[in-house]
């Protein structure tokens, strides 16, 4: 049973389902394709997005993605932001997987948790104007 069709520019159709989104794409050089989307997956990556979009947090990603873990003492000054505010920040970050922290005595050390994560810091460099 379809709940919804929509028109999209780029896609030829989406049909979406209770649980999954089928997306038909037409390409010149593709027949029509059926992909099946994941729901689950998709409000997952788009709640990392989400807690990834704010110019602080993309600040600290693009440090971060220098590979040697700093704790909050070290962004903080780094980024001339209150301590507070970046561990507010961090605690988004780490909630939703977007960075990995270890204590070390007294300290927690900040890393970003996985390669796509420095690819999206990328992309999001290269779309600045």
């Amino acid at each position: 049973m379809i709940l919804k069709q929509l028109k999209i520019n780029m896609f030829k159709n989406i049909f979406i389902y209770p649980t999954y989104v089928y997306i038909c794409i037409k390409h010149e050089f593709m027949s029509d394709e059926l992909e099946l989307l994941d729901i689950d997956a998709l409000n997952e990556a788009s709640e990392m997005l989400k807690a990834m979009a704010h110019p602080i947090r993309i600040a600290m990603l693009r440090i971060l993605k220098g590979g040697k873990p700093l704790n909050v003492s070290e962004i903080h000054e780094l980024l001339n932001i209150e301590q507070s505010a970046a561990s507010h920040h961090l605690g988004i970050m780490k909630s939703r997987g977007i960075v990995c922290a270890k204590r070390k005595g007294k300290n927690t050390y900040y890393t970003i948790s996985h390669e796509r994560i420095s690819n999206i810091v990328d992309c999001i460099q290269k779309c600045k104007r």
